[in-house]
């Protein structure tokens, strides 16, 4: 396990670490049907209160991405991984698209220059991804 939490962030940690398991399970860290991490686990790693590593894991629990199965401690639930693409696509992803469309249109870049930046970007992120 390798939370990265940042406790200089406005953001309350029980969210961070929500949304670092959240990013374990969409990048494979954290596979469907799989034990997820314990609050015991977490809090002794990032030396927080349980109580905060609870709470990031209840939340999860709420959405129906973590399950408690008797005997064992928190499960990552069948269809997780999608549910959470699916849930950054139409949040997100669709605020940081109409944000940079917005900026965009400010500085006066065409939807062609838009374009021209978001491919080229995407192709050096796939180049990085293979020289890993």
């Amino acid at each position: 396990m390798n939370l990265q939490i940042n406790f200089d962030s406005i953001k309350p940690i029980y969210i961070q670490i929500a949304e670092a398991i959240e990013d374990d399970i969409i990048t494979g860290k954290l596979n469907e049907g799989e034990q997820a991490y314990s609050q015991l686990i977490i809090s002794k790693e990032l030396n927080i209160n349980p109580a905060t590593a609870a709470k990031g894991i209840n939340l999860l629990v709420q959405k129906g991405i973590l399950e408690k199965q008797r005997g064992l401690s928190m499960l990552v639930t069948e269809g997780a991984k999608t549910k959470l693409i699916e849930e950054k696509r139409e949040n997100a992803f669709m605020s940081m698209a109409n944000e940079l469309v917005n900026e965009a249109r400010k500085i006066e870049l065409s939807e062609e220059q838009i374009m021209t930046i978001i491919k080229e970007l995407y192709s050096n992120s796939e180049r990085s991804k293979q020289d890993d």
